[in-house]
């Protein structure tokens, strides 16, 4: 099959799927936003890839106006434009659909409709609740005629998709009540990329290079967006403040790191640091580098968002605390495993609490990190995952064949 995954983000485990398919004797383009500020996979062609394995990075020329609500708007917009051009000059027999603004993703399921070309949204998360919240809490009145427009969108790309894959079984009762039909839906959890993010050694060049060799590191790495709470990764530096030995590390760009940093200089607080993103190919020396993994997620988004970086971070065998709603998958994930612990996120004191008991004790942070890593092994295996994929995309052409000769036997009956 010729086959386009258009992941907006350029997130690590999508383009390990689309490696994966190639290796299987798939035609695979790969598409993401380059212009997106966000942590990246291997996002670059190698020399053993498979012959019929192409990326492709869009760009509009401009940054990303992503704290602006019009600007932003109209970008998300030309990008669904362009996603589109860029998949159907592929030609493909199929389009995997990850992570796009709403908008963007119409754009490019309508193009498929027009051409005939099955489409798969793959549903990382349920923007449309997200944006209701936010829009109704940021602009009383006009917020909830937004949240309508885009809860009404969501459910649209979501009943005219030949299949859908969902990350996790709490989306599944979301779905049934927007009328999507439960054969078209597929649930397949989200992984990290095994092999590409190993154990590491505390002791390796990016971490001398930053100057940490002789620091304890509770490190929080990937995007600080709205539905983070940037101060509470200020406020555990605060707590720390008397541990000489110890420092908080954040590794990420945009405006949420730009508030730590402001608070950081403010609160006069030299145990917080924040670094741009990392290169793919360093992560899991920057994660290595790390006693205590930290994630983060505000109550509202309990259900809808699930972090993928809890994911590298089991790979990367060190013990977490996640403030995370109890109900979210990740926390429920690392909770049954016992690699680390969640606090709920309106609890600051357990989170630093919870950070504190790992530093002042080796033992039980190393096993709980081992813990972490045996899951990892166990669930994240590409040829599984992949097998399921391809059963998807078999069911999304079939879906989209048999819907053709439908409707060519309803233009034909309606002629005579």
């Amino acid at each position: 099959m010729r086959i386009v995954v258009n992941d907006y983000s350029g997130h690590p485990f999508q383009v390990e799927l689309s490696r994966s398919l190639a290796r299987r004797g798939h035609s695979v383009l790969h598409v993401h936003f380059a212009d997106f500020q966000t942590p990246k996979g291997d996002l670059v062609r190698h020399r053993d890839d498979p012959a019929g394995f192409e990326i492709s990075g869009l760009s509009l020329g401009r940054p990303f106006a992503k704290n602006s609500y019009i600007r932003r708007f109209m970008q998300e917009r030309q990008y669904g434009q362009l996603i589109a051009r860029t998949a159907l000059a592929f030609q493909p027999d199929v389009v995997i659909g990850c992570n796009n603004p709403l908008d963007a993703q119409r754009a490019l399921q309508d193009a498929c409709r027009r051409f005939g070309v099955p489409f798969v949204f793959w549903l990382q998360d349920i923007y449309s609740i997200a944006i209701n919240h936010v829009m109704r809490r940021k602009l009383p009145g006009l917020g909830a005629m937004i949240g309508a427009r885009y809860m009404h969108l969501e459910r649209r790309l979501l009943r005219r998709s030949e299949a859908i894959v969902a990350i996790t079984d709490d989306f599944v009762p979301i779905l049934k009540r927007w009328g999507i039909d439960e054969k078209r839906c597929t649930v397949i959890r989200n992984w990290a990329p095994l092999d590409a993010i190993s154990l590491t050694d505390k002791d390796n060049p990016w971490n001398r290079a930053q100057g940490l060799a002789d620091k304890k590191v509770v490190l929080y790495s990937g995007t600080l967006g709205l539905k983070h709470d940037p101060l509470l990764l200020v406020d555990l530096a605060e707590r720390l403040r008397p541990r000489q030995d110890t420092i908080v590390l954040v590794v990420s760009e945009g405006a949420g790191a730009d508030l730590v940093k402001r608070e950081a200089a403010m609160r006069s607080l030299e145990n917080l640091r924040v670094l741009p993103f990392q290169p793919f190919e360093v992560y899991s020396q920057v994660l290595g580098s790390a006693e205590i993994l930290l994630s983060i997620i505000e109550r509202e988004a309990g259900i809808f968002s699930v972090p993928s970086k809890v994911l590298s971070y089991l790979c990367a065998g060190k013990a977490m605390v996640l403030s995370v709603p109890k109900e979210n998958l990740a926390a429920r994930t690392v909770t049954e495993i016992g690699a680390g612990v969640c606090v709920a996120p309106d609890d600051g004191e357990a989170f630093c609490e919870a950070v504190t008991d790992y530093l002042d004790d080796d033992d039980r942070r190393l096993v709980d990190g081992r813990k972490g890593r045996a899951y990892a092994e166990n669930a994240f295996a590409i040829d599984p995952i992949t097998d399921r994929f391809e059963a998807v995309l078999g069911v999304a052409f079939h879906m989209a064949r048999t819907s053709k000769d439908s409707r060519s036997v309803f233009q034909n009956e309606n002629k005579s």
